[in-house]
């Protein structure tokens, strides 16, 4: 597995994090190196950089669940904003590029905005997340405030291996693990999201929703 890393350059296999000591200078001249791409993804916290390249099945992933928060944000006629890819900075403390993330209770501190201050702005409502190689942690999220944290993470059972939707809600600084959304409390999230990706697996992500719809 080839990976080359440099202020000028990066090229990761798809699957790859790397780990290393770095500054927020460095952070920063690592991101800017990227250009327009939004690959490898990039983070920062506490004097590590961390670096993965995203597979497929990541990308797709991220974009069955937004569908089915859209659907039910549709269904429930409520205003909301969505970002996918968006970089979230606090100089000096963090960085972080969620899948994806929604502003629905504070959808309107968004609207039609290009550039959003972490510092001062509210910050998304909802993150979505794919943790597809332990890069993710809910918890880099609670120094931006953020009232819910998905990840939808690999499990491993007796005799398969499964994805499971964790929910993670912001209780006084820190995140507790959920049955239910905040957002869509009459649901229940884990099943919709399991049906959806076995049907995804073997019919396409667009079957899998719109047969659930």
């Amino acid at each position: 597995m080839y990976a080359l890393i440099s202020r000028d350059k990066i090229r990761l296999p798809a699957g790859t994090v790397v780990r290393m000591l770095g500054s927020w200078q460095d952070y920063e001249a690592l991101s800017d190196s990227r250009g327009d791409s939004s690959i490898p993804r990039i983070k920062y916290r506490d004097g590590e950089i961390l670096l993965m390249s995203p597979m497929p099945r990541h990308g797709r992933e991220a974009n069955i669940l937004a569908d089915v928060v859209k659907v039910f944000l549709d269904a429930k006629e409520r205003n909301y904003e969505a970002f996918t890819p968006i970089t979230m900075r606090l100089p000096e403390i963090s960085g972080i590029e969620p899948d994806y993330c929604f502003y629905i209770d504070n959808w309107q501190a968004a609207v039609g905005k290009d550039r959003i201050d972490w510092q001062i702005d509210p910050p998304p409502d909802l993150v979505i997340e794919i943790d597809v190689t332990t890069y993710t942690d809910a918890n880099d999220y609670a120094i931006y405030q953020v009232p819910e944290v998905w990840l939808l993470k690999r499990d491993t059972v007796p005799s398969a291996l499964r994805d499971r939707l964790v929910i993670y809600e912001l209780q006084e600084g820190v995140y507790q693990e959920r049955s239910i959304s905040r957002y869509f409390p009459e649901v229940d999230l884990q099943k919709i999201i399991a049906d959806c990706l076995e049907v995804a697996k073997v019919r396409g992500s667009g079957v899998a929703v719109r047969e659930w719809c």
